[in-house]
This record gives C-alpha cells, sequence and structure tokens, in this order.
C-alpha cells in the first residue's frame, strides 16, 4: 500500500500520540479509515481508534475531549448517541465551520474511545486495512481476518426471506405514488439487497459494507452496473429500476456461487 501523505493532521497526530503515552489508561491508539483501507484524499477525515484498560474508555473518553476542546480550535463537535458504543464513546471533531462546502481539505477528527477487548484489537486488514499504529507499547493490535461466516449467513438468509415481501413493499409505494417512501424502500429492499449478494461474490469479507468502497471492492463491470440503479443516476424511471433490480437479485439468488452456496 502507497505512503498516505497525513501531514495535514501533523498536529492531531503528534497530540493524540502524547495523550496515549501519558495516559495509563490508553493501551493502543492507531489510525484507520481510509488511510488504512486506501482511497485517502485531500477531503478525508482521520480516523482514530483508542482501546482502553476494561471499563475505562468512557472516563478516557471524558478526558481526552475535554482536553481537546482547551487545545484546539474546534468549531464543531457531534457526538453519537452513548448506546452507538455500549463499550466506549465517539466523536467527530470539526476544525472547520463548513467541513461541507469542501472549500479547503478537511480537517476533521473522528475518535473512538473503546474498551480493550479481541473484538477491538484483533483486525481483519482485507476489511479494516492496515492500521497505522501511533502506540501500542504492548503489542496489543493483532492482525487476523475475521470469521464473517455466520453474520453473512444471517445476512444473506434475510435476503432470500424479504425478496417477495421486499419487492411488494417498493412496488405498492411506487403505484400510490408515495415517491419518499418508495425511493426509501427501494434502496432498502432491492438494491440492498443486490449490493450485499455481489459483495458475497467478491469481496465475502466486507459483505457488510454496503455501497461503501464500491469501486475499490468490486469488478468495474459490477460496480457500474449497481451505479445504474441508482435512482437519479439515469434517465430510468423508479418502476423501472425496480424491475430491473429484482430481476438481477433473482438472478443472484439463482446462482449459488453468488449466495455463498457451493
Amino acid at each position: 500500500m502507497p505512503v498516505v501523505d497525513l501531514s495535514r493532521y501533523d498536529d492531531w497526530i503528534s497530540w493524540l500520540t502524547a495523550q496515549a503515552q501519558a495516559d495509563p489508561e490508553v493501551r493502543c491508539l492507531w489510525v484507520g479509515g481510509a488511510a488504512a483501507t486506501g482511497g485517502y484524499d485531500e477531503w478525508s477525515d482521520l480516523d482514530v481508534v483508542g482501546l482502553c484498560a476494561p471499563g475505562t474508555a468512557t472516563s478516557a473518553y471524558a478526558r481526552w475531549l475535554a482536553r481537546a476542546r482547551a487545545d484546539f480550535d474546534i468549531r464543531d463537535v457531534w457526538e453519537p448517541l452513548a448506546a452507538t458504543w455500549p463499550d466506549g464513546r465517539q466523536c467527530f471533531l470539526n476544525l472547520q465551520d463548513r467541513p461541507g462546502l469542501l472549500l479547503e481539505p478537511t480537517r476533521l477528527v473522528d475518535l473512538v474511545l473503546l474498551d480493550l477487548a479481541d473484538r477491538h484489537s484483533h483486525i481483519d486488514v482485507r476489511r479494516h486495512g492496515t492500521p497505522i499504529v501511533l502506540h501500542d507499547p504492548e503489542s496489543l493490535i493483532v492482525l487476523e481476518p475475521e470469521d464473517t461466516s455466520p453474520a453473512m449467513a444471517e445476512a444473506l438468509d434475510q435476503v432470500r426471506q424479504r425478496r417477495v415481501t421486499g419487492e411488494w413493499l417498493v412496488n405498492r409505494a411506487i403505484a400510490r405514488g408515495h415517491v419518499a417512501e418508495a425511493v426509501d424502500l427501494y434502496l432498502r429492499f432491492g438494491l440492498a439487497a443486490v449490493v450485499r449478494l455481489v459483495r458475497v461474490e467478491h469481496c465475502p469479507w466486507r459483505h457488510d459494507f454496503g455501497l461503501r468502497y464500491l469501486r475499490e471492492d468490486l469488478p468495474e463491470e459490477v460496480a457500474v452496473r449497481v451505479e445504474e440503479l441508482v435512482p437519479g443516476a439515469s434517465s430510468a424511471t423508479l418502476d423501472e429500476l425496480s424491475r430491473r433490480c429484482f430481476a438481477w437479485l433473482d438472478e443472484l439468488l439463482a446462482d449459488p456461487s453468488e449466495t455463498g452456496g457451493k
């Protein structure tokens, strides 16, 4: 993997490393996200994960957030609900007033601190890329493949079960002229199901990544075919897209190689 230029985050990387080294509850810290998986560019944020001594992640997070507010000119903070991470907390720290305007290279830090556990410290590089380690004196970070087969089998079973009902929900909304509802249902029950199955075929280790990394994970012709099913990508009406999407879904369900069969 090419060396990633993280220089616009040099101040944060230095700060994060120093914080981890000085905080005995923080056991390891790394940069992941696009910097690890590929696709990092001028609009990318800095994805940071820290693992803490069991039971201490929430208190460590509070300390780090307070210190970050004191040490940086943070313009905006989003903290997802505490239930998002039962064993930790996450925040998005914006160093710009309106990063969404894309007027300058992004400066946004996605920080999550979690309790130390194998499910967090064991990283499948096929799914998450090779982490850029900032602090790991005990060599807690382990790179090993993750067994995604149970979750994948469960997801595939759901795709099969809701095939008929899903099409009915989508086409009923279209027939009623409920455009917003129809688009939502189409994306959830039609396109998402197709994407799940083509991911199972071409990149099972990221079968649950949805439309993320589409161009990186799928053959070009498959990615293009998926994108042609996105509402607004062509002049096709939603009912036309629905017919094409569910026809492709049936093709995939009929082919054992596309659904993890033998």
